[in-house]
């Protein structure tokens, strides 16, 4: 019975994809590294790719950028502009085997012709911890410089080793600018322009958020269903479908996001915040993890300065649960404005990692006596509340007593600021220790 994998079975011919059927954005491909468009700071004369190809001689390097502004165009460019030896393969569809007949192919292309392979890995985060770790003898050896795309933050998807030996190069997303000459290359394929007003030319554009393969499919839609007349802002958002936001919810967007949401209001710019936090719920971000952020910010960065702020996020949750969305994202919008348009003070936050600190440091002393409770007569007769002072039969309700442990002298953790509720309370804490050094002589 023949072997079905024998090696000297012929491989099966690729059948040819008819001209037609090949998608507008991969006809448009650039065939040199001047054509790539929105990149210049990396491909220009001056950018590291730029320099790195008029040198002859690249480095490994990670392509970081958002999905559509170019990353698999240019490791397809640069293998040919430096006359090196190519090979592609997918993280998402590719595992251990592929990788090693890969390289194996690798070596064998190196000690036949002394032809080094520029090895492209797309999607490069999705490969784990030890396939990742399978790339550094390769590259270490210099038998693959590896290019590797994705559009996860590397300092995070990515393996220490591996990010030591490469380049970190971060591609941008396509500005409005870079969107329209892109069009106007779809166009100029076509022979024909957009069946678009120039209203609708420029939705159609903001449409693509910096995407330049979305923007291209779009306009190969349109292109399909020959319009007759120009489609005004209007009609073009009846025809094309809406698009998503471009969002993780577990990954670097996410982060990016809810930074940037908790910064502005940190910032007191309560538009900003109303954006970021329209920005994350138009994604789908889950509005419970964003009212417990809200909570967080209440306590962290706004406190006692004015109390009312963390009983507007809880009442917020509460009107979000009883509505549901999306009548209850108001709720939440409302409690982000009032945060951001809060005084601010993170005395509570520093005041409780100090006294948290000093707790760790002090291990476990025993408070003093006259505070402990006594509810045995051991306890009484050891001395457990003796003397202690009640401090309602006290004028002004305060006695002044020391509530330290013995041989920790007081600390001061919690200092109110000027701004505020806390403002008060700065004056009660000013008034009580007077009234503590009088009463102490």
């Amino acid at each position: 019975m023949p072997d079905l994998f024998a090696a000297d079975e012929p491989a099966p011919t690729p059948r040819a994809i008819p001209a037609g059927a090949i998608p507008l954005a991969e006809r448009l491909r650039p065939t040199e590294l001047s054509e790539v468009i929105g990149q210049e700071h990396l491909t220009g004369p001056n950018g590291a790719i730029g320099r790195m190809v008029a040198a002859g001689s690249l480095s490994s390097m990670i392509l970081w950028g958002p999905p559509g502004t170019g990353k698999t165009s240019i490791a397809r460019l640069l293998a040919a502009a430096v006359g090196m030896r190519y090979a592609a393969i997918s993280a998402v569809f590719s595992g251990v085997a592929d990788l090693k007949r890969m390289f194996a192919e690798a070596e064998g292309a190196l000690a036949l012709s002394g032809r080094r392979t520029l090895l492209f890995v797309d999607e490069i985060h999705r490969f784990n911890r030890a396939q990742q770790d399978g790339f550094l003898p390769y590259v270490e050896q210099g038998v693959v410089t590896l290019v590797g795309a994705t559009t996860e933050n590397p300092s995070f998807a990515l393996n220490a080793a591996l990010l030591s030996r490469a380049q970190v190069l971060i591609l941008h997303r396509l500005s409005p600018e870079a969107l329209g000459h892109l069009l106007a290359r779809a166009e100029e394929a076509e022979g024909v322009p957009l069946p678009l007003t120039p209203p609708a030319r420029e939705a159609l554009i903001a449409s693509a958020d910096g995407d330049g393969r979305f923007l291209l499919g779009q306009a190969e839609t349109l292109y399909n269903a020959q319009i007759a007349a120009p489609l005004d802002p209007a009609e073009l958002g009846q025809f094309l479908q809406r698009r998503v936001a471009v969002y993780d919810k577990d990954r670097d967007g996410h982060y990016n996001l809810i930074s940037a949401l908790h910064k502005s209001v940190r910032g007191s710019d309560p538009q900003a915040a109303l954006y970021y936090l329209a920005r994350m719920l138009t994604a789908g971000e889950d509005p419970m993890y964003l009212l417990r952020r809200l909570v967080r910010m209440a306590s962290e960065d706004i406190g006692l300065a004015d109390p009312m702020a963390l009983q507007q996020c809880l009442a917020a949750k509460d009107a979000f649960e009883f509505l549901g969305s999306p009548e209850g994202e108001l709720a939440i919008a409302q409690a982000c404005l009032y945060l951001a348009s809060a005084p601010k003070s993170n005395a509570a936050y520093k005041g409780w990692k100090e006294a948290a600190a000093s707790a760790r440091a002090t291990g476990s002393l025993m408070p003093p006596a006259n505070i402990l409770n006594a509810p045995t007569k051991l306890m009484k007769d050891i001395g457990y509340g003796a003397d202690y002072a009640y401090d309602h039969d006290a004028p002004d309700a305060f006695s002044g007593a020391n509530y330290w442990p013995e041989g920790m002298a007081p600390q001061q953790f919690y200092r109110p600021v000027e701004r505020g509720f806390e403002r008060e309370i700065l004056k009660r804490l000013e008034w009580w220790d007077r009234k503590r050094r009088e009463r102490a002589g």
